[in-house]
């Protein structure tokens, strides 16, 4: 039985319909030949997530997510994923759609980099949101 964890680390959040988002996060990993070991989603602000971004990665700017990848066999994940809360408000908002759409969205990309998806160049990139679009399509809440 795959551990999907959800955590907030320092905002005030909790993800709605959290079984049925972790019954879709399975499809989405089992879809693509890959088992969930266990993911822990981390929910924090800008300011976390930059301070991660900059001790980590050496990038200082802010992002939506950061996805850790602790996997030490092919085809099992074990991750942390740290989304900021604060950059999915503000891009649903820029964006005009639900909040909800987009932090699946930021959800699932996640994931896709997991099993193997890139958004590093423009073709990557929209591959990248035609898997997240696709992976929308099968969330019924």
């Amino acid at each position: 039985m795959p551990n999907i964890n959800y955590f907030s680390e320092d905002v005030d959040f909790s993800l709605q319909h959290e079984e049925k988002i972790s019954q879709w996060l399975e499809d989405i990993a089992s879809s693509h030949e890959y088992r969930i070991e266990t993911i822990n989603y981390i929910f924090c602000s800008d300011d976390y997530l930059l301070d991660i971004n900059k001790t980590y990665l050496e990038h200082d700017y802010y992002t939506d997510i950061i996805t850790f990848d602790n996997s030490s066999n092919h085809h099992l994940i074990e991750s942390d994923i740290f989304i900021s809360i604060d950059r999915v408000t503000d891009n649903a908002k820029e964006m005009g759609i639900p909040f909800e759409e987009e932090l699946h969205r930021v959800l699932a990309h996640g994931l896709l980099h997991l099993v193997g998806f890139d958004d590093k160049g423009d073709n990557h990139k929209i591959l990248m949101r035609q898997k997240e679009d696709a992976c929308l399509s099968l969330l019924k809440i």
